[in-house]
Protein backbone atom coordinates (compact mmCIF):
# COMPACT_ATOMS: atom_id res chain seq x y z
CA UNK A 1 0.00 0.00 0.00
CA UNK A 2 2.84 2.25 -0.57
CA UNK A 3 1.18 4.08 -3.82
CA UNK A 4 -2.17 5.82 -3.85
CA UNK A 5 -3.31 3.45 -6.57
CA UNK A 6 -3.30 0.64 -4.18
CA UNK A 7 -5.53 2.04 -1.54
CA UNK A 8 -8.88 1.93 -2.89
CA UNK A 9 -8.10 -2.02 -3.70
CA UNK A 10 -6.64 -1.91 -0.02
CA UNK A 11 -10.34 -0.69 1.48
CA UNK A 12 -12.04 -3.31 -0.99
CA UNK A 13 -9.97 -6.46 0.02
CA UNK A 14 -10.76 -5.44 3.76
CA UNK A 15 -14.05 -4.11 4.56
CA UNK A 16 -16.84 -6.64 4.15
CA UNK A 17 -19.65 -4.83 6.09
CA UNK A 18 -20.24 -2.41 3.30
CA UNK A 19 -21.43 -3.15 -0.61
CA UNK A 20 -18.40 -2.52 -3.13
CA UNK A 21 -19.84 0.67 -4.56
CA UNK A 22 -20.03 1.86 -0.26
CA UNK A 23 -16.63 1.23 0.24
CA UNK A 24 -15.15 2.62 -3.24
CA UNK A 25 -17.18 6.02 -1.88
CA UNK A 26 -16.17 5.57 1.74
CA UNK A 27 -12.16 5.00 0.31
CA UNK A 28 -12.82 7.90 -1.91
CA UNK A 29 -13.44 10.31 1.31
CA UNK A 30 -10.78 9.05 3.15
CA UNK A 31 -8.27 9.85 0.20
CA UNK A 32 -9.59 13.32 0.45
CA UNK A 33 -9.20 13.79 4.12
CA UNK A 34 -5.79 12.16 4.31
CA UNK A 35 -4.61 13.68 0.87
CA UNK A 36 -6.65 16.45 -0.27
CA UNK A 37 -6.88 14.61 -3.17
CA UNK A 38 -10.52 14.20 -5.77
CA UNK A 39 -11.70 11.96 -7.70
CA UNK A 40 -10.10 13.22 -10.61
CA UNK A 41 -6.63 14.00 -8.56
CA UNK A 42 -6.63 10.07 -7.90
CA UNK A 43 -6.45 9.38 -11.29
CA UNK A 44 -3.25 12.13 -11.75
CA UNK A 45 -1.98 11.11 -8.66
CA UNK A 46 -2.19 7.62 -9.11
CA UNK A 47 1.70 7.02 -8.54
CA UNK A 48 1.97 9.00 -5.81
CA UNK A 49 4.20 7.79 -3.03
CA UNK A 50 2.60 7.59 0.46
CA UNK A 51 4.76 8.75 3.64
CA UNK A 52 4.14 6.07 6.96
CA UNK A 53 1.87 8.65 8.47
CA UNK A 54 -0.59 8.75 5.02
CA UNK A 55 -0.21 4.93 5.97
CA UNK A 56 -0.97 4.92 9.08
CA UNK A 57 -4.05 7.55 8.97
CA UNK A 58 -5.92 5.09 6.38
CA UNK A 59 -5.29 1.80 7.86
CA UNK A 60 -6.92 3.85 11.26
CA UNK A 61 -10.30 4.35 9.33
CA UNK A 62 -10.03 1.05 7.87
CA UNK A 63 -10.01 -0.46 11.52
CA UNK A 64 -12.70 2.33 12.12
CA UNK A 65 -15.15 1.72 9.32
CA UNK A 66 -15.17 -2.09 10.12
CA UNK A 67 -16.25 -1.48 13.41
CA UNK A 68 -19.10 0.39 12.04
CA UNK A 69 -17.88 3.52 13.37
CA UNK A 70 -19.90 6.09 10.70
CA UNK A 71 -17.27 7.57 8.08
CA UNK A 72 -18.24 10.92 9.40
CA UNK A 73 -17.26 10.47 13.06
CA UNK A 74 -14.37 8.33 11.50
CA UNK A 75 -13.38 11.71 9.47
CA UNK A 76 -14.35 14.11 11.84
CA UNK A 77 -16.69 15.48 9.20
CA UNK A 78 -19.66 15.83 7.03
CA UNK A 79 -20.87 16.92 3.88
CA UNK A 80 -23.68 19.25 3.94
CA UNK A 81 -25.54 21.15 1.27
CA UNK A 82 -21.77 22.18 -0.61
CA UNK A 83 -20.41 23.47 3.12
CA UNK A 84 -18.38 21.11 5.12
CA UNK A 85 -19.47 20.46 8.99
CA UNK A 86 -17.35 19.44 11.74
CA UNK A 87 -19.01 16.34 13.36
CA UNK A 88 -18.42 14.26 16.75
CA UNK A 89 -20.38 11.70 18.71
CA UNK A 90 -22.13 15.18 20.40
CA UNK A 91 -23.65 15.95 16.93
CA UNK A 92 -25.99 14.01 14.78
CA UNK A 93 -24.47 12.69 11.08
CA UNK A 94 -26.73 15.41 8.61
CA UNK A 95 -28.94 14.08 6.49
CA UNK A 96 -29.75 14.05 2.94
CA UNK A 97 -33.72 14.69 3.65
CA UNK A 98 -32.52 17.92 6.00
CA UNK A 99 -30.91 18.77 2.54
CA UNK A 100 -34.18 19.21 0.95
CA UNK A 101 -35.62 20.68 3.89
CA UNK A 102 -33.30 23.71 3.81
CA UNK A 103 -33.77 23.56 -0.01
CA UNK A 104 -37.82 24.07 0.84
CA UNK A 105 -37.32 26.57 3.36
CA UNK A 106 -35.11 28.45 0.94
CA UNK A 107 -37.62 29.13 -1.23
CA UNK A 108 -39.15 31.13 0.94
CA UNK A 109 -38.72 34.82 1.98
CA UNK A 110 -37.90 35.52 5.58
CA UNK A 111 -35.73 37.93 7.31
CA UNK A 112 -34.78 36.17 10.77
CA UNK A 113 -34.50 32.53 11.99
CA UNK A 114 -35.02 30.50 14.84
CA UNK A 115 -33.04 26.89 14.76
CA UNK A 116 -34.19 24.48 17.52
CA UNK A 117 -32.07 21.53 18.50
CA UNK A 118 -29.14 23.17 15.88
CA UNK A 119 -26.75 20.39 16.65
CA UNK A 120 -23.94 20.59 13.93
CA UNK A 121 -25.40 24.16 13.21
CA UNK A 122 -25.69 22.85 9.52
CA UNK A 123 -29.80 24.21 8.97
CA UNK A 124 -28.47 27.53 10.54
CA UNK A 125 -25.45 27.82 8.61
CA UNK A 126 -26.92 26.68 5.40
CA UNK A 127 -29.68 28.94 5.61
CA UNK A 128 -27.03 31.54 6.71
CA UNK A 129 -24.84 31.11 4.11
CA UNK A 130 -27.74 31.45 1.44
CA UNK A 131 -29.36 34.46 2.71
CA UNK A 132 -29.15 38.09 4.84
CA UNK A 133 -31.62 36.67 7.46
CA UNK A 134 -30.54 36.72 11.43
CA UNK A 135 -29.93 33.59 12.24
CA UNK A 136 -30.30 32.22 15.90
CA UNK A 137 -29.80 28.57 17.06
CA UNK A 138 -30.39 26.84 20.32
CA UNK A 139 -29.50 23.58 22.03
CA UNK A 140 -29.18 21.68 25.14
CA UNK A 141 -25.62 20.16 24.80
CA UNK A 142 -23.07 22.61 25.24
CA UNK A 143 -20.64 20.44 23.03
CA UNK A 144 -23.14 20.34 20.15
CA UNK A 145 -22.98 24.03 20.59
CA UNK A 146 -19.26 24.35 20.64
CA UNK A 147 -19.20 22.35 17.04
CA UNK A 148 -22.25 24.73 16.26
CA UNK A 149 -19.60 27.58 16.76
CA UNK A 150 -16.91 26.44 15.34
CA UNK A 151 -18.95 25.37 11.90
CA UNK A 152 -19.91 28.76 11.99
CA UNK A 153 -16.52 30.65 11.72
CA UNK A 154 -15.08 27.55 9.38
CA UNK A 155 -18.37 28.31 6.91
CA UNK A 156 -17.78 32.10 7.48
CA UNK A 157 -21.23 32.99 8.96
CA UNK A 158 -22.38 34.78 11.69
CA UNK A 159 -24.80 32.60 13.72
CA UNK A 160 -25.78 33.20 17.55
CA UNK A 161 -25.56 29.87 18.96
CA UNK A 162 -26.96 29.61 22.19
CA UNK A 163 -27.19 26.57 25.05
CA UNK A 164 -30.88 26.47 25.91
CA UNK A 165 -33.66 23.33 26.72
CA UNK A 166 -36.37 23.88 24.43
CA UNK A 167 -38.48 22.78 27.63
CA UNK A 168 -37.45 26.02 29.32
CA UNK A 169 -37.82 27.99 26.61
CA UNK A 170 -38.83 32.09 27.62
CA UNK A 171 -37.78 34.58 25.36
CA UNK A 172 -39.81 37.41 24.05
CA UNK A 173 -37.78 37.61 20.69
CA UNK A 174 -39.98 37.08 17.60
CA UNK A 175 -39.00 35.95 14.28
CA UNK A 176 -40.07 35.04 10.63
CA UNK A 177 -39.45 31.37 10.93
CA UNK A 178 -38.87 28.86 13.09
CA UNK A 179 -37.52 25.26 11.41
CA UNK A 180 -35.91 22.01 14.04
CA UNK A 181 -35.42 18.74 13.28
CA UNK A 182 -36.14 17.22 16.85
CA UNK A 183 -36.02 13.74 18.07
CA UNK A 184 -39.28 11.74 16.85
CA UNK A 185 -37.52 8.02 16.50
CA UNK A 186 -39.99 5.40 18.91
CA UNK A 187 -37.62 4.26 21.90
CA UNK A 188 -39.33 0.96 20.35
CA UNK A 189 -37.85 1.20 17.48
CA UNK A 190 -34.17 1.14 18.50
CA UNK A 191 -34.34 -2.88 17.49
CA UNK A 192 -34.64 -1.88 14.07
CA UNK A 193 -32.44 0.68 13.65
CA UNK A 194 -28.99 0.07 12.36
CA UNK A 195 -26.09 -0.91 15.24
CA UNK A 196 -23.74 2.09 13.20
CA UNK A 197 -26.74 4.88 14.54
CA UNK A 198 -27.69 2.97 17.96
CA UNK A 199 -23.82 2.41 18.80
CA UNK A 200 -22.62 6.17 18.12
CA UNK A 201 -25.29 8.90 17.56
CA UNK A 202 -26.46 10.64 20.52
CA UNK A 203 -29.86 9.23 21.73
CA UNK A 204 -30.72 12.46 22.50
CA UNK A 205 -30.81 13.67 19.49
CA UNK A 206 -32.99 10.81 17.67
CA UNK A 207 -35.81 8.78 20.21
CA UNK A 208 -38.41 9.68 22.26
CA UNK A 209 -40.40 7.72 25.04
CA UNK A 210 -43.29 5.85 23.59
CA UNK A 211 -45.69 7.55 25.81
CA UNK A 212 -45.37 10.68 23.89
CA UNK A 213 -44.03 10.79 21.03
CA UNK A 214 -44.83 14.15 19.70
CA UNK A 215 -43.62 15.89 22.96
CA UNK A 216 -40.97 18.31 21.06
CA UNK A 217 -43.70 19.06 18.32
CA UNK A 218 -46.13 20.35 20.07
CA UNK A 219 -43.58 22.01 22.52
CA UNK A 220 -42.53 23.43 19.54
CA UNK A 221 -45.30 24.78 18.21
CA UNK A 222 -46.15 26.51 21.75
CA UNK A 223 -43.28 28.22 20.84
CA UNK A 224 -43.81 29.33 17.60
CA UNK A 225 -47.24 30.57 18.74
CA UNK A 226 -45.35 33.35 21.34
CA UNK A 227 -42.71 33.72 18.86
CA UNK A 228 -43.32 33.82 15.15
CA UNK A 229 -43.82 37.31 13.66
CA UNK A 230 -47.65 37.53 11.71
CA UNK A 231 -47.43 35.29 8.63
CA UNK A 232 -44.28 32.96 10.14
CA UNK A 233 -43.17 30.01 8.99
CA UNK A 234 -42.89 26.90 11.02
CA UNK A 235 -40.97 24.33 9.31
CA UNK A 236 -40.42 20.46 10.95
Amino acid sequence: MNKLVNIIPKFLSEINNFSRREVTSLAYLSIEKVLGYSKSDCIIHSNHELTNDNIISFENIINDIKQNIPIQYVLGEAHFYDLKFKVNSSTLIPRPETEELVKYILSHDFNSVLDIGTGSGCIAISIAKNTDSRVTAIDISNEAIEIAKRNGIHNSVDVNFIVDDVFNFCHDKKYDLIVSNPPYVLESEKKYIHRNVIDYEPHDALFVNDSNPLIFYKKIIEIAKNNLNKDGLLFF
